[in-house]
């Protein structure tokens, strides 16, 4: 890949990733903001030291985690096709099954709320813009992209989920989303792996 090309996917692998997490979505902007990251690979070894914003109502929660779910399973079915890396495969093929479990256990807690919160699981400009861009590459170029985008997601989503667990405002949501935090950590810890290789 150029270093024209990366400055060109840097902006827009980030704008992804955190639309990805919910940053906003086509039609409305959440007060979710994510500050201080201060330190990844604490979060990744179970160090809360992210400082997250006012948490999201349950609607907007639902309706981040939908899209984010939504949008990891998307790209791992990209890194299926367009990596040659069998680790990236293998990685694809686990976010896959995670998010799938993931978004039946927000869809119940989803239900489970009063009144019932039905997630909108429809993908953001953005986020559709950066699978057109992973679409576009194959191989090493296409692996960098996606775990550059990976590593930024979970780590934003990982901050999500802890906040929400802690101070959510709908208590079903909020144990879904203390018992998706490890696995979130777990991502995190594969992608810190993958990154080094």
């Amino acid at each position: 890949m150029t270093p024209r090309s990366l400055t060109l996917l840097a902006p827009l692998a980030l704008t992804a990733a955190l639309a990805a997490c919910g940053s906003r979505s086509d039609t409305t902007t959440t007060n979710t903001t994510v500050t201080d990251v201060t330190n990844d690979s604490a979060m990744a070894s179970g160090d809360n030291t992210t400082m997250v914003a006012t948490p999201p109502t349950g609607q907007q929660f639902a309706d981040i985690a939908a899209k984010s779910d939504a949008f990891e399973v998307a790209a791992a079915k990209l890194a299926q096709t367009n990596s040659t890396s069998d680790d990236v495969k293998s990685f694809a093929t686990k976010m896959i099954l995670a998010h799938t479990e993931s978004t039946a256990k927000i869809k119940k807690a989803a239900a489970a709320a009063s009144p019932a919160i039905t997630p909108d699981p429809a993908m953001t400009a953005d986020q559709k813009a950066q699978l057109d861009e992973l679409g576009k590459l194959k191989g090493a170029d296409f692996d960098k992209s996606y775990i550059a985008g990976q590593v930024t997601a979970h780590d934003q989503a990982l901050a999500l989920m802890r906040n929400y667990a802690a101070s959510g405002d709908t208590p079903s949501l909020k144990t879904a989303a203390g018992e998706i935090v490890p696995a979130v950590q777990d991502h995190v810890v594969m992608l810190r792996a993958l990154s080094m290789k």
